[in-house]
């Protein structure tokens, strides 16, 4: 199960949340390799309001993975179809980060 961890500023919260349907299809989409097709029920969004101005882009997402060989591959490729549609949707300049991984999980 996929995690993205979003950082932004209070001032732009609105546009994220405008988004968030769409965006987790999309993250779904760019996920899913091979046999595993991710649902956007399976892709954890949180948002977290960041104080302070040291960031690189208004907003930040942190995309947290299992290091799928065909994910791994592509990891780059991943990262720029989201940050350019994030920006095609939102308007908002941002950067992506796909932190690949063995996970575990509780259930």
């Amino acid at each position: 199960m996929p995690l993205v961890n979003v950082y932004f500023a209070k001032e732009i919260e609105q546009k994220i949340q405008d988004v968030l349907p769409a965006l987790k299809q999309f993250i779904a989409s760019e996920l899913t390799c091979g046999d595993i097709q991710l649902t956007p029920e399976e892709i954890s969004i949180r948002l977290l309001n960041h104080a302070g101005n040291n960031m690189i882009a208004s907003v930040e997402f942190e995309i947290s993975a299992h290091a799928f060989a065909e994910r791994v591959k592509k990891q780059d490729e991943i990262c720029i179809r989201v940050m350019n549609y994030i920006k095609e949707q939102t308007g908002i300049e941002n950067r992506v980060w796909l932190k690949l991984s063995e996970l575990g999980h509780s259930w």
